[in-house]
């Protein structure tokens, strides 16, 4: 409970300690562990990363003929939707005295609208990559939100995860037969809508609770 003391405050002071008191209030609010506070953390990261990439960080991306690498496949359906182009190179093989013919990818001017510049963060058990900037295909929002486990506090953080399944709303050109066969996480991200269980790592700060990736501190 927040109070404010007003005998024989000036009316602008009054007004001023009023408000520090509110704005005290939904702070304190915020950093309940409901769920209210978590659907709006959640909503929050989703604004900000919620968005199914292809795993295409850098620019242009150069196959050699003859490779069987998913680029090989994949870029030539980009380039027919006009979201890549291509150009025949040469590249230097393994032995570096020797070159190969190649095709090299580049971003056109509609598919440069798709490459994000927003943080990539991928984690596996013994390390966290972060790339600055993807290629991305849908945008993901909050369905549900399933639960939570109970917060945990160790060396002064408090944190916890969420479960939630997710809408996912894909670019124009994403849902095409062509777009799914190339890239089969694309589809299965699709296929699972509304059922696919999504775990996000929070903890709190002084403003309410935070996804970690938003973070870092």
């Amino acid at each position: 409970m927040c109070e404010v003391t007003t005998n024989r405050t000036p009316v602008l002071v009054l007004v001023l300690l009023a408000s520090l008191a509110l704005a005290g209030c939904d702070n304190e609010e915020a950093r309940f562990p409901n769920r209210d506070n978590f659907t709006a953390t959640t909503n929050d990261y989703l604004a900000q990363r919620g968005h199914v990439c292809l795993a295409k960080y850098e620019w242009p991306i150069t196959v050699v003929v003859g490779s069987h690498e998913a680029d090989a496949q994949q870029m030539p359906v980009l380039e027919k939707l006009g979201l890549v182009s291509g150009k025949d190179v040469v590249v230097a093989a393994n032995n570096a005295a020797v070159t190969v013919p190649a095709r090299e990818y580049a971003l056109t001017d509609a598919g440069r609208k798709y490459y994000l510049q927003v943080p990539v963060v991928m984690r596996t058990t013994t390390q966290t990559v972060t790339h600055p900037a993807d290629f991305c295909a849908a945008t993901l929002s909050l369905d549900h939100l399933i639960g939570w486990d109970p917060p945990q506090t160790r060396d002064g953080r408090t944190a916890t995860s969420l479960l939630f399944t997710y809408r996912i709303a894909p670019e124009s050109w994403a849902g095409t037969p062509e777009v799914l066969h190339a890239f089969p996480l694309l589809a299965r991200a699709i296929q699972r809508e509304g059922t696919m269980q999504v775990r996000l790592g929070v903890h709190l700060t002084r403003h309410g609770w935070v996804a970690d990736e938003l973070d870092a501190h």
